[in-house]
């Protein structure tokens, strides 16, 4: 019995058919994937420089970065004693 030339064109068919899906499926996830990944580094990136600028901060309002206070100079003219 000859072989069955349209049962392997359409086997071969149906095997393409199946690659070509399991490329799509696996591109869809990469994409996916890649977007979650840049999802969570944007988060982490903008948490991060919050807390940067907000260390900042209390660094120089409320730590050792604190400017000394200096005395100001008085706009009241001193007395001076009368001469005798």
């Amino acid at each position: 019995m000859a072989a069955n030339p349209q049962g392997r064109e359409q086997r071969e068919a149906r095997e393409r058919a199946r690659l070509y899906q399991a490329r799509r499926d696996f591109h869809d996830r990469a994409v996916r994937r890649r977007r979650r990944d840049n999802l969570i580094a944007a988060v982490g990136g903008g948490i991060l420089i919050l807390g940067v600028v907000g260390g900042q901060v209390a660094f120089y309002t409320l730590g050792p970065g604190t400017p000394a206070p200096s005395p100001s100079t008085s706009s009241t003219p001193i007395p001076t004693p009368a001469a005798s």
